[in-house]
């Protein structure tokens, strides 16, 4: 069955989320974006729960979509943070992955068979992955195996120009200096799941992936650990990071310029057909 991905409905979702969202200066916008997910992953077909943590002596949640399997069927976690820092409308980081996380739902929503999929919309990653890290801490107590986690961090921006994209030192050597790719990140004990998600992504034509593996929970190097699937290397999950590199390409990160107008569209639409695929042939 071919996966078609609307342009328009991601435009839609953008336009909804974009703007500065936090509990310190935009909690109203925060709260909206959350029942807004919370209304898309219910249109898209799945049984939508509340996944509540506290902070501060306050009550947050995790916003989840889950889409049954069949019997014995994989567990997979498809999860992209809503909040912002402080001072930015957040539109690459992380308006960018929801749109794709939503989209994604979409497209596999009402699809039977395959495996169960929770479509998880974390909170307050941006204060060291809060929301995520209570949620795979009681996956964990509670004794569930997850199969793959897969986190959307920063999927929207692109830059075809030669020099655009930076690393970290000694990376440089070897990975292309335009930047125009998707990237994956996995430590060592995701490899697995690093290599079949690579494989199936690379059928997508006009989409570049590039691939990382490090060792441990990625302490050597540290910017992979920036999103939610780190809560899961913690514990011994297999999870991967999906992104567009974040501040080594986007110089808009963390800034008042993380506009609409700074994104790919048809970048993004690639990607969220990309994760579609890889999902429907796990």
């Amino acid at each position: 069955m071919q996966i078609r991905v609307d342009s328009r409905q991601l435009l839609r979702t953008l336009r909804a989320v974009i703007g500065e969202r936090n509990l310190f200066r935009a909690e109203r916008h925060l709260r909206a974006v959350e029942d807004f997910i919370e209304s898309e992953l219910k249109a898209c077909g799945l049984r939508v729960e509340s996944d509540f943590f506290s902070y501060r002596g306050r009550s947050f949640r995790n916003v989840i979509g889950r889409r049954e399997g069949r019997p014995g069927s994989p567990l997979v976690i498809v999860g992209a943070h809503f909040d912002t820092v402080e001072g930015t409308p957040g539109a690459d980081d992380n308006a960018s992955g929801v749109a794709v996380l939503l989209e994604v739902a979409r497209v596999l929503g009402r699809e039977a068979g395959g495996p169960e999929l929770l479509f998880c919309a974390f909170n307050l990653e941006e204060l060291n992955m809060i929301g995520s890290t209570h949620m795979a801490r009681r996956l964990k107590r509670a004794g569930v195996k997850v199969d793959a986690m897969i986190s959307l961090e920063m999927v929207g921006y692109t830059d075809s120009r030669a020099g655009s994209q930076k690393y970290p030192p000694g990376l440089s050597w070897f990975y292309p200096d335009r930047g125009d790719f998707i990237g994956l990140v996995a430590n060592w004990s995701s490899a697995g799941l690093l290599r079949k998600v690579a494989r199936e992504m690379r059928r997508i034509r006009g989409l570049p992936v590039e691939t990382l593996s490090v060792p441990g929970t990625g302490g050597l190097l540290p910017a992979v650990r920036l999103s939610d699937h780190s809560p899961f290397w913690d514990l011994g999950y297999p999870a991967l990071l999906v992104t567009d590199t974040s501040f080594y390409r986007n110089p808009h990160y963390h800034a008042a310029s993380d506009t609409l107008e700074t994104l790919d569209l048809d970048f993004m639409a690639r990607v969220a057909e990309a994760i579609a695929g890889a999902l429907r042939r796990f």
